[in-house]
């Protein structure tokens, strides 16, 4: 296989909203440059990237995809990702490596809401991004109404490159303003023929190619210079300066493509080969101090892995990016983050599911690793004695959550290695082991992201599961002030068990004076670990319980506070001042005063009036405003309590609101039902406000019976 060098590589990788053409596009990439000899498609099952069984049986992108291709000279590593907002997880890592973005929309759908989400990214990362108006040829085809949406959501920058000649049934000629050319493709698609711009659409080219002149000129003072006294640009100067404009992020070129019937993807290819930025000429990444990072072919070989991908015969397969230097198979390096020597074994591009062993990748390049021992989505691989570690990938938030149990004992730690490769595999998933909910619980991206995990479990790791609602992590206080007392006295035989503890428990506040009418002899404050605080007071006077005993007194409410009366949930801000007991000389041990304690503060607690506090989230509704309606009626059911709204670009709105956790959990179906999935949102923890009565009362009710089962 050949070795290219950084300034003949290319980095581009796929988005778009589910459905606009990504995979059919990189399939037709592929056989245009000659890597596969025939074409497949979603329907057929049996396109390169699109390989698993999953996907094959979904008929979509669920997992993302790397390719290569050689055009002309200059080497493409291609990355299809998914469309669907419940594997955005997908995307982070191919946009952390990526140099340049193809967005592709569906001509008669226009901008949706998934491309929005995924330009957010490509703003983080600051990735040169195109687009590529495809599907030209449905009946429903509006290219026009297309480029002004882009130009709306996205800025002026979107420059129109190409234009249909005509759309629906009849597409089969695309206009090139930027070459002044009209591409007329036989009926199979394939290699066009060039040919003249027709008088009837020339005035309009002319037009798009002064605008673009202009663009580009514009952004590069000498060009700028040239216009004014030419009045034009030639086709060397506009591509300096369009590479200059694209790199810099001043311009957002847009195509045109019939990918399905294999037509304009051609001229996008070489586009990217003349103008789209090499790696050593991308934005470079950061350094986990936030210092640019410089990518040097000659440097000291340093590379970052970004994904991780299992195969049952071969095991870990995990791709990364070289940064700087090269690598080979054998080459010894340092994991920045844990300080232990690596040594690569195997290193492949690949091609889909087909791998291709390669001796060499030098910078910028992207390839895979197997049989790593020691590796994690995230490291930074580096050369003995270098000091440096990349900035990690931002994995977007997650926004629904399950419980999951297995149906019959005894594989319990086959589930928990499964759910931790699971999470290797794609960190955009959260896998919480509750010890105060007694459940284990996976956070996703939504219904269709947690439905492949359980197909996961069941199908690769032959697991038997169930699913179901998981618990509220709710938290409890008290709203009064009560003086408890228990005795706590046990004789079985032989020593004994005593102790008594008198405690006064109180609402705590920043800022609170000490009790009336004690005198607290040390306090200790606790910033407990579920949130709030807990005070301790030791208000004894006279020896009537022994200082020893304190400790055992404290940690016998701190369990408590831990499996709350309410809901067998956490306590929270809340002040004990310990005051009065009694000790016997022999029976007295720490056993018995952390039961006592235990024992007076759970009493106390359920007498001073408390409150369930359950958890309130930060909610953004991204919508299009024909559904703002239904959205704001849905949100209004689920005790939401709306904070604002604000125009999001075009057609689409953003929705704040205030949730309660409980109304959350399947709230990501409810909104595809109503919007017709033309909808996200994302959530983030607020704060903790008091329950209602009604539910404060259900969870006492079931919390009881749950206790009375066990």
């Amino acid at each position: 296989m050949k070795v290219y060098d950084p300034t003949r590589v290319r980095n581009v990788v796929l988005l778009g909203h589910a459905g606009s053409g990504k995979t059919t596009m990189a399939e037709t990439m592929l056989y245009e440059a000659g890597a596969i000899n025939r074409r497949g498609s979603i329907e057929e099952k049996n396109t390169v990237s699109d390989y698993h069984f999953i996907e094959k049986e979904k008929q979509k992108s669920i997992f993302s995809s790397f390719m290569n291709l050689d055009w002309r000279g200059h080497k493409i590593n291609l990355i299809d990702t998914p469309g669907t907002s419940d594997f955005v997880g997908e995307v982070a890592g191919p946009l952390r490596v990526a140099d340049t973005a193809i967005f592709v929309l569906n001509a008669e759908q226009g901008v949706e809401v998934g491309t929005d989400n995924l330009w957010k990214y490509t703003r983080h990362y600051n990735v040169p991004s195109l687009f590529v108006v495809n599907k030209l040829d449905n009946e429903r085809s509006d290219f026009w109404a297309t480029v002004e949406q882009a130009k709306e959501h996205y800025g002026r920058q979107v420059t129109v490159v190409q234009f249909p000649y005509s759309e629906g049934n009849d597409f089969h000629a695309i206009v090139d303003v930027l070459r002044m050319t009209m591409y007329e493709f036989p009926d199979g698609g394939g290699k066009p023929d060039k040919l003249p711009i027709p008088d009837s659409l020339e005035a309009q080219a002319a037009k798009l190619h002064q605008e673009l002149v202009e663009i580009v000129a514009e952004n590069d003072e000498s060009l700028m210079d040239v216009y004014f006294e030419q009045g034009t640009l030639d086709e060397e100067q506009m591509e300096v300066g369009l590479h200059q404009a694209f790199v810099s992020g001043l311009i957002n070129p847009l195509f045109c493509s019939c990918a399905s019937k294999n037509m304009g993807t051609g001229r996008i290819m070489g586009f990217i080969d003349d103008i789209a930025p090499n790696p050593l000429e991308g934005n470079p990444p950061k350094t986990d101090q936030g210092e640019p990072f410089q990518l040097l072919q000659n440097g000291e070989s340093t590379i970052f892995l970004f994904k991780t991908h299992s195969e049952s015969h071969v095991g870990d397969l995990i791709y990364f990016k070289v940064y700087s230097g090269s690598v080979k198979p054998g080459m010894d390096l340092v994991n920045a983050s844990t300080g232990n020597s690596v040594r690569l074994g195997s290193l492949y591009l690949t091609e889909g599911q087909k791998r291709i062993e390669v001796k060499e990748l030098k910078t910028g390049d992207i390839g895979a690793v197997v049989k790593l021992k020691e590796g994690e989505v995230n490291d930074t691989l580096v050369v003995k004695g270098k000091e440096v570690k990349l900035e990690e990938i931002v994995f977007p938030s997650t926004i629904i959550r399950t419980a999951v149990k297995l149906k019959n004992d005894g594989d319990e730690d086959k589930l928990g290695t499964a759910l931790h490769q699971i999470h290797r595999e794609d960190p955009s998933i959260i896998i919480e082991h509750s010890q105060e909910l007694k459940q284990i619980i996976i956070h996703g991206q939504g219904v269709e992201h947690l439905g492949v995990i359980e197909h996961e479990l069941q199908n690769r790791y032959k697991l038997d599961v169930e699913f179901y609602s998981p618990r509220i992590p709710y938290r409890e206080t008290l709203t009064s002030s009560v003086v408890s007392k228990y005795k706590h006295k046990k004789q079985s035989g032989g020593a004994g068990q005593f102790a008594e503890v008198e405690m006064l428990i109180e609402p705590y506040e920043e800022g609170m004076v000490d009790p009336k009418d004690l005198k607290v002899r040390n306090s200790e404050t606790h910033d407990l670990p579920w949130g709030g605080k807990l005070v301790f007071n030791n208000c004894i006077v006279g020896g009537v319980i022994d200082n020893r005993f304190m400790p055992a007194i404290l940690k016998g409410i701190m369990e408590k506070m831990e499996n709350g009366p309410l809901s067998g949930c956490c306590v929270r801000d809340v002040r004990v001042s310990v005051f009065d007991g009694s000790m016997h000389s022999v029976d007295s041990n720490e056993a018995a005063f952390k039961t006592a304690a235990r024992m007076a503060f759970r009493d106390g607690f359920l007498k001073a009036n408390p409150q369930l506090m359950e958890p309130i989230y930060n909610v953004e509704v991204i919508v299009p405003a024909n559904y703002m309606g239904d959205v704001l009626g849905d949100l209004g059911t689920r005790r939401g309590q709306i904070q604002g709204m604000e125009n999001e670009g075009g057609s689409l709105q953003k929705i704040k609101a205030q949730v309660p956790l409980e109304e959350l959990d399947r709230y990501a179906t409810s909104l595809k039902s109503i919007t017709q999935g033309s909808a996200t949102y994302r959530r983030s923890f607020s704060h903790y406000a008091s329950a209602p009565y009604d539910i404060q009362e259900r969870v006492m009710k079931e919390t009881s019976a749950l206790e009375e089962v066990s």
